[in-house]
């Protein structure tokens, strides 16, 4: 029986959906990349702004609709929406046949055989609970770099994020099951491990009694055939020095830090729940560039929250500005229901809020250019991602880069590469966000 898989949504979620189709695949299950042939449907959504739960919604809708007419027996839903809106899901599209929560998608197998036997199945158990499955993840990222999720939930409660209420408290996966599926994604021949969860900082704290993240990348370096560990979703509060020491320590640790700091006006900062200051903030990222003077840092933004004045946005184009990330993007403000900034006052329209975001993407524009041109002449390191159509160039990224989010390099060169190799490239051009290079020969210098 052949099924098709959508995953929506970010990266924690692209892990559950590879370990459901992992348990898919050890019962016997094929996948299909052509939905009209699919015999089960399976869509892993996102709900966490209002475009990523539209966007769930109508993919939703679009294979209803596949169900009428083609060879669909099974329609799933898993992941967050199925989570915040499993009744409305239930009665408003009944070609849907079971909605999964997100603390039971390890028990697809189970629910497809199920609705297999013509029964309609809602599956949701405790948030609390934390699923972990015996059989291997189907990596769907190329093969040679994975997602290594080492926590499900969060604490923060920030107060425009509905996370909390949908993936429930921070749970550390336990060290020794990390590691050990570290290893079995070398085996399969990953070479970059990038660490992710709605906070890697704070990892280890509620299994062990204190942060263990630097502990496990340890381990986790000491793991043969892994080249690069890349670590995302680090709160700034949470950053230690041990951290700091561990990734300056272990050459396997990319030089990059995702740093989500949201906003630099204090005012804003304390309505949107975060526990920094912009003196905090403005005392940090000069040590973190002192104690590591290569790292490439990211962050996120979000515009026009509401009750942001245009003193609060001048604050953070200043200090956008004195910063110089590397790598920074920004999302305008969406009113989330049942978040408490959904019923604050001063909703600032959406207009303006994207004004706002389009201003902060322009200065970082100018600074990421900037950046890009003081990388000529460089000499890197880049991991190839596949070849340029008609062309004797391959397109890579570097240390800097994490997939997806961040920038490319393209690699001209006569060699034949394949995708995973890691290459040594000197740059040799610039683009806003992406570099250009060829082929570093030592022996030739």
């Amino acid at each position: 029986m052949k099924i098709f898989c959508v995953s929506l949504g970010c990266d924690k979620n692209l892990v559950d959906t590879e370990m459901m189709l992992g348990q898919l695949k050890n019962k016997g299950y094929e996948f299909t990349d052509d939905e009209t042939e699919a015999e089960v449907i399976l869509i892993n959504t996102c709900c966490f702004i209002n475009d990523a739960k539209e966007e769930s919604v109508n993919t939703i809708l679009e294979m209803a609709e596949l169900k009428k007419e083609g060879l669909c027996r099974a329609l799933l839903v898993a992941g967050c929406l199925a989570q915040r809106y499993q009744e409305e899901i239930i009665k408003e599209i009944p070609e849907v046949d079971a909605c999964l929560g997100t603390a039971t998608y390890d028990e697809v197998s189970r629910i497809l055989s199920q609705v297999l036997e013509g029964k309609q199945e809602l599956c949701f158990r405790n948030l609390d609970r934390l699923p972990r499955m015996d059989t291997r993840r189907v990596i769907t990222t190329g093969g040679y770099y994975a997602f290594l999720k080492i926590a499900e939930g969060c604490d923060k409660r920030c107060t425009y994020c509905i996370i909390p209420s949908l993936r429930g408290p921070y749970r550390s996966v336990p060290m020794e099951s990390l590691v050990e599926e570290a290893r079995q994604l070398a085996q399969a021949g990953v070479r970059e491990l990038i660490l992710v969860a709605q906070e890697t900082t704070l990892y280890g704290a509620d299994l062990y009694g204190k942060k263990a993240l630097p502990e496990l990348l340890r381990k986790l370096c000491r793991i043969s055939g892994i080249q690069w560990i890349r670590i995302q979703y680090c709160y700034p509060e949470e950053i230690t020095q041990e951290l700091m020491d561990t990734i300056r320590e272990e050459e396997k640790i990319c030089h990059y830090l995702d740093i989500p700091i949201q906003h630099a006006s204090d005012r804003i900062l304390k309505r949107m729940g975060r526990r920094t200051s912009q003196g905090q903030l403005r005392d940090m990222i000069p040590d973190l560039r002192r104690q590591i003077p290569d790292i490439a840092l990211r962050t996120t933004l979000i515009s026009g929250f509401p009750g942001e004045t245009k003193e609060d946005h001048q604050a953070l184009l200043e200090f956008v500005d004195d910063m110089e990330f590397e790598r920074l993007g920004v999302f305008a403000y969406s009113q989330e229901e049942d978040t408490p900034a959904a019923g604050y006052d001063g909703q600032v329209p959406d207009e303006i809020k994207e004004q706002r975001r389009d201003e902060i993407m322009e200065l970082q524009q100018e600074i990421a250019f900037e950046k890009s041109e003081a990388m000529v002449g460089r000499v890197l390191e880049v991991m190839i991602e596949g070849k340029v159509a008609d062309e004797n160039a391959y397109v890579g990224r570097t240390y800097m880069d994490a997939p997806g989010v961040d920038g490319l390099i393209f690699v001209n060169t006569e060699e034949e590469l394949m995708s995973g190799d890691f290459v040594r490239v000197k740059v040799t051009g610039a683009m806003e966000y992406d570099l250009i290079g060829e082929m570093y020969n030592e022996s030739a210098q």
